[in-house]
């Protein structure tokens, strides 16, 4: 099976567009994952009449309702034939929820509140449905072509709901301490300190969280050309967890290929998963895998040097995207593009 993984770039700040085609001349499918800021379908567009022209969007996925992974999704819906679109709408289960916030709403009341937080995500249902794209839950075990959800769970994505950012805050002690997930986040920042890292000390934390908004992005693993693909967005240890034990289930192969969550964060990986998903810490120098990662123009201090480090030492190179499109190929690829450079091992890295 021939293959093209491309990541796409997004301008400033963070976001993901990922542009996926696999099959044979006899067939290929194309598989688009994630859409970026309203800006980054011009680059979706642009990049898919380039090298694949002629070509419809066999699967379109949204992996979580953040802006800088899901409005440039209505653009490419706007102007590319679609033929599946696969998304998570949270208002569809505001009956599952209503009773969080002890009468504030009725249950149409709830549904037009958090659909009134989600305007891209209701345009792309209304021009899906005015267009004939067929809709899709993403839930853990959800098939998409040759990809696999691996998470999240159905169950676990409804009731993280209230969490939300973009949901009206609701009365239990589980709200408190949400709301001031941002605010320690700052204050860490802010008294940032500084680390040295060799290969064998490794000083990723150890017990780390993410928003509710961020566990609850779909994780995807594909077989391409007998090679594991795991995309992972935005999502956290929660989720790779889930994601690590339902592959284990299934008997996945560890991938080969993997995108670093959320950018770069060091809120999202901890060494027990990265042990999960990537194996044990390698020799120096060692490397089978390649992962990759998106990173805004302006995020030069990302991916965060903890992560990078800690993919290294489990035998992965790592890649970014910042200004360039990078691509990651197998019997096919792109002509005429330069090769992308590997980041390189950080000795100085952020404290926690």
């Amino acid at each position: 099976m021939n293959y093209e993984i491309d990541f796409l770039p997004i301008g400033e700040g963070s976001g993901d567009a990922i542009v996926i085609r696999y099959g044979d001349p006899q067939g290929y499918y194309l598989h688009v994952v994630d859409g970026g800021r309203t800006e980054t379908a011009k680059t979706i567009i642009n990049h898919i009449n380039e090298f694949y022209p002629g070509y419809y969007i066999n699967h379109m996925m949204l992996s979580h309702a953040d802006d800088d992974h899901a409005t440039g999704l209505v653009g490419v819906m706007e102007k590319i034939e679609v033929k599946n679109l696969w998304m998570n709408r949270p208002w569809l289960y505001a009956a599952d929820i209503l009773h969080h916030f002890h009468g504030n709403f009725t249950l149409q009341g709830l549904i037009d509140d958090i659909k009134a937080r989600h305007p891209y995500l209701v345009e792309l249902e209304r021009l899906a449905i005015q267009k004939g794209v067929r809709i899709h839950e993403v839930f853990q075990g959800s098939t998409i072509g040759a990809f696999t959800v691996l998470a999240p769970a159905r169950d676990r994505y409804i009731n993280s709901i209230p969490d939300f950012g973009k949901t009206p805050d609701r009365y239990t002690t589980e709200a408190a301490a949400s709301q001031s997930f941002g605010l320690l986040r700052s204050l860490t920042e802010a008294a940032k300190t500084w680390l040295e890292e060799k290969w064998d000390v490794e000083t990723l934390a150890k017990n780390t969280s993410t928003s509710a908004s961020n566990e609850s992005c779909v994780v995807q693993y594909g077989v391409l050309n007998d090679k594991g693909v795991l995309l992972t967005a935005d999502v956290g240890p929660i989720g790779l967890t889930e994601a690590g034990n339902f592959a284990a289930q299934l008997g996945l192969d560890k991938p080969k290929f993997v995108q670093i969550p959320h950018h770069g964060s060091r809120h999202n990986v901890t060494p027990s998963v990265l042990d999960m998903w990537l194996g044990l810490r390698q020799p120096e120098g060692s490397a089978d895998g390649i992962a990759f990662c998106s990173v805004g123009s302006n995020k030069h201090d990302y991916p965060r040097g903890q992560v990078k480090n800690a993919f290294m030492r489990r035998g992965f190179k790592v890649y970014s995207t910042r200004t360039k499109w990078i691509s990651h190929s197998s019997g096919g690829g792109h002509p005429n593009t330069a090769p992308a450079v590997a980041e390189e091992f950080a000795n100085e890295v952020e404290g926690i």
